[in-house]
């Protein structure tokens, strides 16, 4: 079998398994995008540029140099004394600050904290309404996922794995030691922003928790955004109501979540985060059909809110009704372009699988090249399968490599491995007749 005829074949095959919700260790909730008091985190997720803001350990704004060290200290770069200094015992490490706009005022909804340690990126909790936060780092378990965040895993839930539709995440670290700190930043994540990052390294359990003010800047032409604009039009009821069921999701009150929710949508139908979070709601509870009427209310709401288009298209995805995939995520990839490489990711799936083959391979270039903290490693499998099939093999090689290399543990690692093997050999072949050729 060809290498173009294998390539189509397999990955036609573990399409047709189903997708999951990409969630996890990635990226953060939503909140103003659609989850419990947070927003879409790097969402991927969110923010996918890099270290928004600086370069890691970067004296930006909000990050005070030496905070955490002590007088005459100094970081052994070859980290040879890390252990003695850095004990491995788990301690209570406590940060709080402040995020706030370029002008000196609060975001305008609730904003994702984000931990990122060498290139790993977790979210560790959010902003209330005046952009405050305090958390003990390495317990988000109350954080929650939506589509608009990614994993570090396989991006897609893995073409494979069992569906997964739950809009919440279900796993809580256990804590971090000082050592862990190290080559450790946080930063404000809400796409369509970029933030200062404040410096972690050399911090200890008994530092002053403060951080100081973080701020995040408008980027320019990016018109959608995991926040809806008709929060601040909210009247006080529904904002109360609201907080109500993020306080109630944070404790897996999921019930009493739904009533708040529906309190407040009543008081206010112009309520976008509140209808899209009603939605995640129903989709965890697996009440699909009344996740997507939520989802739709929160478009009709605010057209330029991204949360509820990403939503519908994973439900889409699950039931394999992929024009609806492709139109969904072409419009967030024409909202916001820039911080959202699973909605490319989404669209390339799509595509392939309606057999719009350019198309998809568009997609998929965007998506890796967006994604440049590689927590969506899966867009290199697709791109080096599309690759594959129109006989571009050297291409289609390094993006299967790439895919090894950023998920070697993956539950198709066995598979793309002998897909890159068929395709080396191939190119061993051209190799040797190019040498015989006079």
């Amino acid at each position: 079998m060809s290498v173009f005829s294998m390539a189509r074949l397999v990955f036609a095959a573990s399409l047709s398994l189903g997708v999951a919700l990409a969630q996890g260790q990635g990226g953060g909730a939503q909140g103003g995008g659609g989850g419990a008091a947070g927003n879409a985190g790097g969402n991927a997720g969110g923010n996918t540029g890099g270290t928004p803001g600086g370069v890691p350990g970067a004296n930006t704004p909000g990050n005070v140099p030496g905070r955490g060290q002590q007088p005459g200290q100094q970081d052994d770069p070859f980290g040879r004394n890390q252990q003695q200094r850095f004990p491995d015992m788990q301690r209570p490490i406590f940060l709080s600050g402040k995020v706030v706009t370029e002008d000196g005022s609060p975001p305008p909804d609730s904003v994702t904290i984000e931990r990122i340690c060498n290139g790993q990126i977790r979210p560790e909790g959010y902003t209330d309404s005046k952009g405050r936060f305090s958390f003990e780092l390495g317990r988000n378990q109350n954080v929650m996922q939506d589509a608009s965040v990614s994993n570090t895993g396989d991006g897609f839930g893995g073409f494979g794995n069992q569906r997964n539709n739950s809009p919440f995440g279900n796993s809580a670290n256990s804590g971090i030691t000082e050592r862990d700190l190290m080559g450790c930043e946080i930063r404000a994540s809400l796409p369509g922003y970029r933030s200062d990052v404040v410096n972690l390294s050399g911090r200890r359990f008994m530092d002053n928790p403060d951080v100081g003010t973080i701020v995040i800047r408008r980027l320019a032409g990016v018109e959608g955004s995991t926040i809806s604009m008709t929060t601040m039009l909210a009247p006080k009821d529904a904002k109360k109501a609201y907080e109500k069921a993020i306080n109630n999701l944070k404790k897996k009150k999921y019930d009493d979540a739904q009533k708040e929710l529906e309190k407040a949508v009543g008081a206010y139908p112009k309520y976008a985060v509140a209808w899209n979070l009603l939605g995640q709601v129903h989709q965890q509870a697996k009440r699909d059909d009344e996740a997507r009427a939520a989802y739709q209310k929160s478009i009709e709401a605010d057209d330029k809110f991204v949360s509820p288009y990403l939503q519908l298209a994973l439900l889409a995805a699950g039931d394999q009704k992929w024009d609806d995939v492709a139109g969904l995520t072409a419009k967030v990839t024409k909202l916001n372009p820039m911080d959202f490489p699973q909605a490319f990711f989404y669209n390339a799936v799509a595509n392939y699988n309606l057999q719009k083959f350019e198309d998809a391979e568009a997609s998929a270039r965007e998506a890796v090249k967006l994604d440049t903290q590689h927590r969506m490693p899966k867009a290199q499998h697709i791109l080096g399968v599309l690759l594959a099939m129109r006989n571009d093999l050297n291409g289609a090689a390094e993006h299967m490599r790439g895919y090894l290399q950023f998920a070697p543990q993956a539950q198709d690692a066995d598979l793309v491995k002998k897909q890159l093997t068929d395709i080396e050999g191939k190119l061993g072949q051209t190799e040797v007749v190019q040498k015989q050729e006079p």
